[in-house]
């Protein structure tokens, strides 16, 4: 196989990639790998497994595997206009044939090797006696904010086949419709950022209502926090043996914590979820994704997850070196380029993989993809990227 010089100036990156396709050789190579970053990939490959699976596996895989997060609608002309159908956000999440419809719009027109299932990591609250709805324009919002005790007393632990049939129903659908051609990807919400939506009461700038009780009244958070590490290691479960191949824990919230804070508000309840899914489900790669979490990469490798999810206010290279050989990353493209030129983007998907070096990565952005983001972009994003090779 031919190889060429990297278009990314590098005098101590011995690896290259060869071209992908004639009409890119001049601007879509990279070269990857810093040495001694990561462990050395197994030689094996599953030939019948997903690339996904097989990058995080550490088997040695001729490309980083690539999906988008939020990559399920918002900036595809036909998830809007199946919005405009539809307004409601719950009874596009909650209804199995739109479910699968719209976690399937990007696998029919890019090919993602990731297929994530269409849902919010609110859609447990309600089995949790939670009532909540998600408003266009205005986000989450819970109409009983929990801020005492009496109050997290009520709350129910999930039981996921009575509460939300349609997820399973949705996952086993995905699977057979993609056909391990990609990974099916769960995902579920981390317990302190479910906490700090239902404390809160929806989003937040300041995040003062769940630290006053955290605070203050600490045992009423800790008693709430155990209540969803419970019902959401349930939950992954379920979801994993309805079809979802890995699963993505979103800790949105976890970095408004300072890193003491974090130790005991978020950390224990994180390992909690990975040790009992890993007793029942050992072989399910969990991601663990937490935006703005540059100040805590070492103390989200505690956690026992498999892959750490890094937004793009982290260099992959030092993300990389931080988070040490045996953990996968995923990541990390600005949002914003996408909203650059086919250029540009080729520049920085090939400055992000050349940083994460050869295999246990991940291929992704930082965050969700941007509303508005242009559909050519992302077409041209996942056509540079499947094209990589080690």
């Amino acid at each position: 196989m031919s190889t060429f010089t990297s278009i990314i100036p590098s005098t101590n990156l011995p690896r290259t990639i060869s071209s992908f396709n004639s009409s890119f050789k001049s601007k879509h190579l990279i070269s990857c790998s810093l040495p001694g970053t990561v462990a050395e990939p197994k030689a094996t490959i599953a030939a019948s497994e997903p690339l996904l699976l097989n990058a995080v596996r550490g088997l040695d895989v001729e490309r980083p595997p690539v999906w988008l997060m939020r990559q399920a609608g918002r900036y595809m002309k036909s998830y809007q206009t199946l919005c405009e159908k539809y307004p409601s956000f719950r009874e596009r999440s909650e209804n199995v044939d739109l479910v699968v419809e719209i976690s399937l719009q990007p696998w029919n027109v890019f090919k993602p090797d990731g297929v994530i299932l269409f849902s919010d990591i609110l859609t447990p609250l309600s089995g949790m006696n939670i009532p909540f709805d998600i408003v266009k324009g205005k986000g989450p919002i819970i109409f009983d904010p929990i801020r005492t005790a009496a109050q997290v007393d009520e709350v129910q632990e999930f039981v996921p086949e009575d509460s939300v049939p349609y997820v399973g129903k949705a996952l086993s659908i995905l699977r057979k419709e993609v056909d391990n051609k990609a990974a099916v990807l769960g995902f579920v919400g981390a317990p302190f950022t479910l906490a700090s939506y239902v404390v809160e009461g929806g989003s937040s700038k300041h995040f003062s209502k769940i630290k006053r009780l955290a605070f203050s009244e600490s045992k009423v958070l800790h008693s709430l926090l155990q209540k969803f590490t419970t019902s959401m290691a349930r939950y992954i479960q379920y979801q994993a043996d309805n079809g979802a191949q890995a699963v993505q824990i979103f800790d949105s919230w976890a970095t408004e914590l300072s890193p003491t804070d974090f130790e005991e508000f978020s950390l224990p309840y994180l390992k909690q979820i990975v040790d009992t899914v890993k007793k029942t489900h050992p072989e399910l790669p969990l991601i663990l994704y937490a935006s703005g979490s540059g100040g805590l990469l070492e103390r989200l490798a505690l956690t026992g997850v498999d892959v750490v999810s890094l937004d793009w206010t982290v260099d992959m290279a030092d993300g990389r070196k931080r988070l040490g050989p045996n953990i996968t990353v995923q990541g990390n493209v600005d949002p914003g380029v996408l909203f650059g030129s086919k250029e540009f983007i080729t520049d920085r998907i090939n400055d992000t993989v050349r940083k994460a070096g050869r295999g246990k990565h991940i291929l992704n952005l930082g965050h969700g993809i941007v509303v508005g983001t242009p559909e050519e972009n992302v077409a041209h994003f996942f056509e540079v990227a499947k094209g990589i090779r080690y």
